[in-house]
Order: structure tokens, then C-alpha cells, then sequence
């Protein structure tokens, strides 16, 4: 099933904005006609920024602003300029380390909240900013210039307890309204500035267009005219209206455009990966938001951690500064992103001249600011980095800090809406969320008219992600991962089951599916666990329940006689046939946040207020036929959706989805490694512990290995289903473990593998352990043979990695992969 779309003729004529759909009458996304494969085709080329159509941001200079940074610069040492590049977050620095050091930014990343508390009520995030204001205000320099404080703000005010939390960015591409965009903004702008902080990291302006993309949910739709309509409009929410009175206002904050640029386009749907396309694909796609959001006057845009064909944007400066300043005509700062100095080639997180001098302004340094500042003041100083970059780098943080009145305003307590909590989750603001969760929702089955369904039917409405306030916020949500998120966090929230019983007046909850009366209908809800960045990439778009029990509860329903509905949480369209086949209903619901009572209202014929509502969300994202379909864009040259970019039913429309297919269609073999840690458990497998304790930290990104610290009789344990790796089993097979061990044990340390009838075979480590340098990284080896030789004994593995030991041990592991061993590693001891 297919749904025919007209298609723009090209997508410069977007971009340059001769084309631009600006009515929000028309919910049907109208999509540009792209042929990826004869962009990725292309040979590279170098970049051309006379290719680019010349833009201008909103904002025109004011000559008093220009002459203030003039006065500002000629007063500041060259310490004080340095210390306006560096940003750290509020876990690593302290106000008495701003003072010192006279930082221009701090931020709090997503686990990372006021002393120490990602829970901390509104009036500490209040007390904090005051903290650091009066610190960078303090007496020690000339001028001092008042701190910026920046936080992901990206679906709602999402890392503090009690805001509204909207859908994530993919549920609101299929709601296709530019002017709720921009309220969800304004909303958003409101909330943020009751906590004293100045500045957001957003909008996400990605054009995701590889589905296994970890933040695929973040980008608003895989067709570059969604997010160009919608990057203006956000920008403009955010900060007010440009050339307006209401222009960072009071209750407004500034934007950031992120991440410039190709971050939605990398190869594989890697995340912080390669963008294998050619210039053309890069500016026609992945910079069309950008044209509208430096339009709209965004003050700041972040650059990518990703590259283009090897090259890392925080080190392009064709891209950063020919491109972006020069051509498209942005006229704020360059932020970069967590620590992404370090990637450059001859930099690392602490040492970077060469991405100062690409164009980024302020050093994202979360933990890493203290060297930075330091190598950043002995460039200077040694002419590395040159005083006339300094100085266009610091009056470009000026001139945004001047735009704001962050010079003028005073402390962040004494601002207009500060410490008014009862913005926070507002009736208001929540209303919008409401109405953007309704707006979002996506018919793609209704077999029969099983829905709406009558109000007062009896209604069976089954698993957990129907009352997990985790599951529908997703990630980003009070921490990084949003996966310990919890109705306290926002007890003004609604679960999908609070929504359905709001609406029906016959309404059963049953986590596991069983039931003594015979229900009228059975809303089954399952989908996606919360996920963020890197850790939610996947390698195909089958969806991989933790368990299956939810499409046994749909089969044994249907076996029944009950009529079936689907509610799929996710943060992207995935390989869902066999549900699909199982549902009579089909509702793609995303990631729709704390207002998920919005579902209830458009899927009952009657929502909780009396008003009748109908489902209008189309597709943003083509959804799969076949689970190898991860690149699957309108106008691709073998594009073969299940449903077609802009596809969505109405209540009225009962046509028969007949039976699919339901064999996986995985392109190629699956062959090499087998992977079972890649800096958390890798699916299936998860982690089990005891008499231990555990931490996540850093290797070469944010959180990607685990800290591991045994006590008497600690054990740890990689464990699942029991599986058949008797293929794995070859002579030359072993496992390598890439680990960083901290403190030597003390007493044996037996790595086993253990099945359904009991331990393979066990081997003691200790030997290969202490080869190892304390407190480096290293990697060591164990043949399967050490384990045990039989294949037949692997053919039922429940916890492939099993590593026991005693108090003293304490080590690092970032990946545990099975593969072949060179010869000299195929020996059971050290």
C-alpha cells in the first residue's frame, strides 16, 4: 500500500525559498524530489561555497551593540577573551572556578543537574545560575561579562522535574503545523527562563535518512522541506520574532541550530559517522533548516561531531565559516558539541587550536575545560591561533550575549518570569502538548473501522508502555538516556492508560494480557525502550521487542475473537509486519511525551473534554516493507515503502491492510563479529550484577564503557534467552574484552560461559589481567576452547560472559566481541 505524493521539482527551489508551503490548512507534507543514489554516486569534491545561494540572517547589526564590543574587547586580556571560548558543565566547575578562570559558558549535559541532582526543584536551578552570574561578575577583571548558561531543552524544558514535555521531533514532523511549532517554542521559552537559564540546544535541524539512526527521532522528517518549514518556526518560538520588541525578551531564549551540518546523512546511520555524500546532497538536504533558522535570526548554531567523506565538521572551515558566515549569512556564535575537539586528527578533548580556528568559537569542554583553556592561552600566546581569530571568535560571543541583554539584564533571579514554577507544566503548556500529541498520531491500519472505539465499550488496554512515563517521553528526558524517568518526575503527566480511562467508562488495565471478562476490544502498547545518540543505532529496522509478549497478547486476542489494537511507541518507522498482520488497528503514536492522553483522545469517539477529534498525522518518514529498508526516502530511485512518505488515514477510511509478509529481509549474511558489549550490553544480552558496583564513563564518547568494581564474591553476567552460538565455536574463535583495569585483583578471576544445563567451562584471567598497564586501555583474549571445546555445549548459551572475582578488582570495559584470533593469541594462558 502506497500512497502517490506530487512532488516539488527540485529542491533548490525550496531552499531558496520559491516554493515554500506556508499554509498549515494542507496536512498532507508535500515532498521534494530527491535522487540519493545519484548523489551518493558523485565523486567528492571539494567544497564550493560560491554553490551556495547567498542568505542573511534576521537580525540586522546594531551600530550601538558593534561599538560596545569594540570598548569590551579593548579592555579584556587576552586570559579573559581565552576564558570566553571554554564551556563546562556544572558536574566538572564550580563558580569559584569561573571566577578564576572568567569562562564565558557553562551547560548542563543530559545527567547532569544542580549540585549533583538531576532531580533539583526549580528554585535550585534558580540559586545555581545566580551562583555562577555573581562569580563571572565578580571583582578580578576590568569588565566583567556575565555568563551564558546552555541546556538541552530540545521537546520541552526536559532535564527538570515537572515540565511539559512535548513529542519528540519525529512525532511532531507528522503533525505538519508550522504554527504549533512555533507555540511548542514559545511554551518551551517560558519554561526554560523560569530556571534562570539563557540559552537552549535546539532545534535539531537533521534530515535523518538512514532509519537506524540512534537520534532519528530528533529529526523532523527525512524530506528536507518539513525541517526547513519548521527550523524558522522553532528558532522564532524560541527566541521571539526578529526585528521585534519581543526579540529575546523576557520570556524568551536563545536558539541553536544543530548540528551544522550532514548529521541526519552519515553512512550507515552511524552516529558521529561519515556523511558519504557529495556537496550538492549536503546543501540541497542536510542545510535546508539552517537557511530558514538563520532567516528566523538564530543567535547560535552547534557543529556536528560528524564528518563529510573523512573530514570532521569542527575542523571544515570551508563549511564553518566560507559556508555558513560568508554564504548562508549567519551572524551568531559557533558552539561546538560534547568533547568533539578530541576527534580531530592531532587534537584531543583537552588540546584543540585547530577547531578554534576552523570557526568554532566556544569549546563544548564538559570535563576537559581546564586543559583547554590552558593549550587554547598558549596557542594565543605562541601564535598559533591568531589574535585577530580571538578576537572575532570572542566579539561573536559578545554580540549574541548583547542581543539577549545578558550585559543588562542582571541575575538570572531578578529576570521577569524567574522562579515562577507554576509555568512549569502549566494547563497552558500542557494543552499545546496535547494538542501536538493528537495532531501526531498516524492511522496505518483500521481494518474493519475497529476504531474510534465507543466510549462506553469494555476496553482491555495491555503492557507496560501503556503506563510508563519512560517509555512515551523517551530520551532526553531529566537524564541523557531518559531511562529511569518516573510519573514523580512529572506528576502532572498522563500515561496513555490515565488518558484511556479519562475517556471510557469501562476501562481494564492488565500488564500481562489476562483478562476474567471477555473485553469489546484490547489496546495492546509496546514499542521502543528509551535510547539517545550512539546507543540507539541500530544495524537493521527490525524491530527487536526485549521480549515478545506483546505480539503473543495480539495473536491470543485475535485467536479470540477480540478486536485488536496496535499503540507503537517509537522514535522511528521500523520493520513491524508481524504486529501489523496481528493488529486489527494500527496507530504509530512515537514519542508523544507527557501528554499521552492525546492518544486516547483521537482513538476514542469521544475524548475526555466531549470533543470529537479525527487522526490527521501523514507520515514524515517512509516506513518499511522489508526489515533491510533502513534508507528508504521519497524519491529514491527503488523507492518501495509499505507506506509512502505523507501516507495516514482518517477514521473514515476501513479499507483491508491484507496479510504481509512476515521473513526477515536482511541484505546480504550476517557475517564477523559477534558483539556482545559495545559500551553497554548489545541486544540480547543484558547486564546482570551482584556484590558489585557500576558506573558509566567516558573512553572515546559520552558514556560508552562501564566501570566495574567487584566486592567479596562479585559477579557479573551478560545474559539472555538461551541462544545457539554453536557457529561461533571454531578453533581459531575467542573472545577479545577491550578493558582498563584500575586495581589488580587480588584473587582468581574466572571468566565462564554458562548454558541451560549448567557452566560450559571456566578459565582463570588473572594472569592476563595483570599484564596489563594500570590505568591504560588494553585489550585481552580467550579462545572459546579455554572455555570448552565442544560446540555441542554452546548450542544453548543463556550468559555467554560471565566474569566472577572478589573485593579489589576494579576495571573498565568498553567492548566484548567474539571473532577470530591471530595464532600467538589462541593459547589458554598468558
Amino acid at each position: 500500500m502506497t500512497l502517490k505524493l506530487k512532488r516539488l521539482s527540485t529542491v533548490a527551489a525550496v531552499l531558496a525559498g520559491l516554493t515554500l508551503i506556508t499554509a498549515c490548512g494542507d496536512k498532507t507534507p508535500k515532498a521534494a524530489a530527491i535522487d540519493e543514489a545519484a548523489l551518493m554516486a558523485a565523486e567528492p569534491d571539494a567544497i564550493h561555497p560560491q554553490m551556495w545561494a547567498k542568505g542573511a540572517s534576521g537580525v540586522k547589526r546594531d551600530a550601538a551593540i558593534e561599538t560596545r564590543i569594540i570598548d569590551l574587547l579593548s579592555k579584556m586580556t587576552t586570559e579573559q577573551k581565552v576564558g570566553q571560548t571554554v564551556q563546562a558543565d556544572i558536574g566538572s566547575v564550580s563558580p569559584a572556578d569561573v571566577a578564576k578562570y572568567r569562562l564565558g559558558s557553562i551547560l548542563n549535559g543530559g545527567s547532569s543537574g544542580p549540585y549533583g541532582d538531576d532531580r533539583a526543584a526549580p528554585d535550585m536551578w534558580i540559586k545555581l545560575a545566580d551562583e555562577f552570574y555573581e562569580a563571572s561578575m565578580s571583582e578580578g577583571v576590568s569588565t566583567p561579562i556575565p555568563i551564558m548558561w546552555g541546556i538541552d531543552a530540545v521537546h520541552g524544558h526536559s532535564n527538570v522535574v515537572g515540565a511539559t514535555i512535548f513529542p519528540h521531533n519525529i512525532g511532531l514532523g507528522a503533525a505538519n503545523d508550522v504554527d504549533l511549532i512555533e507555540r511548542i517554542g514559545a511554551a518551551t521559552a517560558k519554561e526554560v527562563a523560569v530556571t534562570g537559564i539563557d540559552w537552549t540546544f535546539a532545534p535539531t535541524l537533521a534530515v535523518a535518512r538512514d532509519d537506524r539512526w540512534g537520534r532519528g527521532y530528533e529529526s523532523y522528517s527525512e524530506d528536507p522541506e518539513i525541517v526547513a518549514r519548521y527550523g524558522g518556526a522553532m528558532v522564532t518560538g524560541l527566541q521571539g520574532k526578529a526585528g521585534t520588541d519581543d526579540f529575546l525578551s523576557g520570556e524568551r531564549v536563545l536558539a541553536t541550530a544543530k548540528h551544522f551540518v550532514g548529521d541526519g546523512g552519515t553512512f550507515g546511520g552511524k552516529d558521529q559517522g561519515d556523511a558519504l555524500i557529495n556537496e550538492a546532497g549536503l546543501r540541497d538536504i542536510h542545510a535546508a533548516g539552517y537557511r530558514t533558522a538563520i532567516d528566523a535570526g538564530a543567535q547560535t548554531v552547534m557543529a556536528s561531531f560528524s564528518s563529510w567523506h573523512g573530514q570532521k565538521m569542527h575542523g571544515n572551515r570551508a563549511l564553518l565559516q566560507d559556508v555558513l558566515f560568508d554564504r548562508l549569512g549567519f551572524d551568531g556564535l559557533v558552539v561546538g558539541d560534547w568533547n568533539a575537539q578530541g576527534k580531530l586528527d592531532g587534537c584531543t578533548n583537552d588540546n584543540c587550536p585547530a577547531a578554534f580556528n576552523a570557526g568554532v568559537d566556544i569549546y563544548m569542554a564538559p570535563d576537559s575545560w581546564r586543559g583547554i583553556y590552558d593549550t587554547t592561552l598558549a596557542a594565543v600566546n605562541a601564535g598559533e591561533i591568531s589574535m585577530q581569530r580571538l578576537d572575532e571568535g570572542v566579539a561573536r560571543i559578545l554580540r549574541v550575549k548583547l542581543q539577549a541583554g545578558l550585559l543588562d539584564k542582571g541575575k538570572p533571579s531578578s529576570r521577569p518570569l524567574a522562579g515562577h514554577a507554576e509555568i512549569l507544566g502549566s494547563d497552558a503548556h500542557r494543552a499545546i502538548a496535547r494538542e501536538a500529541v493528537r495532531k501526531s498520531l498516524v492511522l496505518l491500519k483500521n481494518n474493519g473501522g475497529v476504531l474510534p472505539i465507543a466510549n462506553d465499550a469494555n476496553i482491555l488496554v495491555v503492557g507496560a508502555g501503556a503506563n510508563s512515563i519512560s517509555q512515551q517521553t523517551g530520551g532526553w528526558t531529566i537524564s541523557w538516556q531518559g531511562t529511569d524517568t518516573t510519573h514523580a518526575d512529572f506528576p502532572k503527566a498522563q500515561t496513555l492508560l490515565e488518558g484511556f480511562k479519562a475517556a471510557g467508562s469501562h476501562v481494564t488495565y492488565s500488564e500481562d494480557g489476562t483478562y476474567k471478562a471477555k473485553p469489546d476490544v484490547a489496546i495492546v502498547v509496546y514499542g521502543e525502550k528509551p535510547y539517545a545518540e550512539f546507543k540507539g543505532d541500530l544495524k537493521d529496522v527490525d524491530f527487536k521487542a526485549e521480549d515478545e509478549s506483546h505480539l503473543a497478547q495480539l495473536r491470543a486476542f485475535k485467536a479470540a475473537g477480540i478486536p485488536t489494537v496496535s499503540v507503537f511507541l517509537t522514535g522511528r518507522p521500523l520493520w513491524v509486519n508481524p504486529e501489523l498482520n496481528a493488529s486489527d488497528a494500527f496507530v504509530a503514536a512515537w514519542l508523544p511525551g507527557t501528554e499521552a492522553g492525546g492518544v486516547a483522545d483521537v482513538m476514542m469517539a469521544n475524548a475526555a473534554d466531549g470533543k470529537t477529534y479525527d487522526f490527521g498525522g501523514k507520515l514524515s518518514f517512509s516506513w518499511p516493507k522489508r526489515s533491510d529498508q533502513a534508507v528508504l526516502n521519497v524519491g529514491d530511485a527503488d523507492y518501495d515503502p509499505l507506506f509512502a512518505y505523507g501516507f495516514g488515514l482518517d477514521k473514515s477510511d476501513t479499507s483491508s491492510l491484507g496479510k504481509l509478509g512476515e521473513k526477515l529481509s536482511i541484505a546480504g549474511t550476517q557475517v564477523g563479529n559477534k558483539v556482545f558489549v559495545k559500551g553497554r550490553p548489545v541486544f540480547p544480552w543484558a547486564l546482570n550484577a551482584q556484590n558489585m558496583q557500576m558506573a558509566n564513563f567516558d573512553r572515546f564518547a559520552q558514556e560508552d564503557a562501564i566501570m566495574l568494581g567487584w566486592k567479596d564474591n562479585g559477579e557479573l553476567a551478560f545474559a539472555g534467552a538461551s541462544s545457539d552460538m554453536s557457529f561461533l565455536a571454531q578453533p581459531d574463535a575467542g573472545y577479545v574484552l577491550s578493558v582498563r583495569l584500575d586495581a589488580a585483583p587480588s584473587v582468581p578471576v574466572l571468566l565462564s560461559a554458562e548454558g541451560d544445563n549448567g557452566v560450559l567451562g571456566r578459565v582463570d584471567i588473572s594472569d592476563k589481567l595483570r599484564g596489563l598497564t594500570i590505568g591504560e586501555w588494553g585489550t585481552i583474549s580467550i579462545p572459546l576452547k579455554c572455555i570448552s571445546s565442544d560446540p555441542m555445549k554452546w548450542t544453548a548459551v543463556s550468559a555467554p560472559i560471565v566474569i566472577k572475582s572478589g573485593a579489589g578488582l576494579k576495571l573498565g570495559i568498553s567492548e566484548i566481541v567474539i571473532k577470530g584470533l591471530p595464532e600467538p593469541e589462541q593459547v589458554c594462558s598468558k
